[in-house]
């Protein structure tokens, strides 16, 4: 059950930051992936910042802020 839900908060994570950083989602599976490796990324950044977000809404957010992060790098690097 707990890889659903990573997975579930990867997909809405992965949707939110193509959103916000380029006015679209990517499709399912993209958006997973992004959405967990900002999981990783923003779970990395908010703990260097000293930020701790708890629960399922906090969750949702950190990946965000991750997501967002790994398409502004990939963004960069395309330029």
């Amino acid at each position: 059950m707990d890889i659903i839900i990573f997975l579930a908060i990867g997909a809405a994570a992965g949707w939110l930051a193509g959103t916000l950083m380029k006015g679209g989602g990517a499709g399912l599976i993209p958006n997973i992936i992004i959405g967990v490796i900002g999981a990783f990324i923003g779970g990395f950044v908010f703990t260097l910042l000293g930020i701790s977000a708890g629960g399922l809404l906090g969750s949702i957010i950190t990946a965000t802020a991750g997501a967002a992060i790994l398409l502004w790098l990939i963004g960069l690097i395309k330029k």
